[in-house]
């Protein structure tokens, strides 16, 4: 059976060095000669400072030990078409291998998802924790995948529910709706828009997702052309183009623009955990609110989503209470 990820989805790959290999000298994507034109296509990127691909990209990233090669693996909806994408970094150097009809545009953004272009010069530690923190983990980088639909449907699947939910909810939906990813290893892609646009909201409820959240994503999947008229906005007016979508707010659209736009500030707003974790790393506080919160994080504003991944990065979390929030199965009701 092919492997579910999702959107956008990130682990360790077999990487064919031998063909990567014959372009390390050029920093452009390229087709090797003679071969059929949906082969594999490279491209190999010098970059300065250090680049901790696990703590950038996500957990399904790996690293060997002591700093050695790092690896992950995408599958992503770019707006050329469907495309996989194998990254290694090494010392100084990134080495990108694509398949797919949107194997060129994945590959001139790898610096861009990498946030290679992000080295944090002007962040400045405010706390001892978030010293060390930065100082354990400084080759986190903020990167930007230019595509909204990468995470928005997982991230509407994780409104209310505990993250098991939603990532059951989803491999279910990929089974279903998704499609074979291009390239080696057999992967499994998830749902295009157009699919999810199609169906009534009565038929998520096999996938574990009650009416509110189908019709979210319902919603969502028939104005992606619209929302994704967002990417080319500044900022405010791209949170402003989310939160028109009925069933989209803050938090949905800061997860969703901190991975699509890169966004430096962006924190989510009205998470369950991320206020209580901040409101404890930094004023020893238990239990927060939001507007303590963004009151925590104003020494660091322009750089408030690397705090946020800092702690969590680094495991700091507040104290819980009380009986953890039990997965439902939608399917019961």
């Amino acid at each position: 059976m092919p492997a579910l990820v999702g959107p956008a989805s990130f682990f360790w790959p077999s990487t064919p060095s031998r063909i990567l290999r014959l372009f390390r000298k050029s920093g452009r994507a390229t087709t090797i000669e003679g071969v059929p034109p949906n082969a594999s296509k490279t491209r190999v990127i010098p970059f300065d400072g250090s680049l901790d691909l696990r703590a950038t990209l996500g957990s399904r990233a790996t690293a060997e030990p002591d700093g050695g090669r790092q690896f992950a693996r995408r599958v992503s909806r770019t707006p050329a078409g469907l495309a996989t994408t194998h990254i290694r970094v090494e010392i100084a150097t990134v080495e990108a291998e694509a398949w797919g009809p949107g194997a060129e545009w994945a590959l001139e953004h790898v610096p861009h998802l990498l946030g290679l272009d992000d080295h944090g010069s002007s962040f400045v530690a405010h706390h001892e924790l978030i010293g060390r923190l930065h100082r354990r983990f400084h080759g986190l980088r903020i990167g930007r995948s230019g595509i909204i639909w990468d995470s928005l449907p997982h991230v509407i699947l994780e409104q209310k529910v505990t993250g098991k939910e939603a990532t059951r909810s989803w491999h279910s939906l990929v089974r279903a709706y998704g499609e074979d990813a291009p390239g080696p290893g057999e992967l499994r892609a998830g749902p295009p828009p157009q699919a999810l646009a199609e169906l009534v909201y009565h038929q998520f409820h096999e996938h574990g997702v009650e009416r509110k959240r189908a019709e979210i994503i319902i919603n969502a999947a028939r104005r992606i052309n619209r929302i994704n008229e967002a990417l080319d906005m500044p900022i405010e007016q791209a949170y402003q183009r989310m939160m028109a979508v009925r069933g989209i707010g803050i938090w949905t659209t800061s997860l969703v623009l901190g991975q699509a736009m890169g966004d430096p500030d962006a924190i989510p707003i009205g998470d369950y955990h991320v206020k209580n974790s901040v409101s404890w790393a930094l004023a020893g506080e238990p239990r927060g609110t939001d507007e303590r919160m963004i009151e925590l994080l104003e020494p660091y504003r322009g750089h408030r989503q690397r705090v946020v991944r800092l702690l969590h990065l680094g495991g700091i979390g507040a104290p819980k209470y009380g009986p953890r929030t039990q997965p439902r199965n939608i399917r019961n009701h």
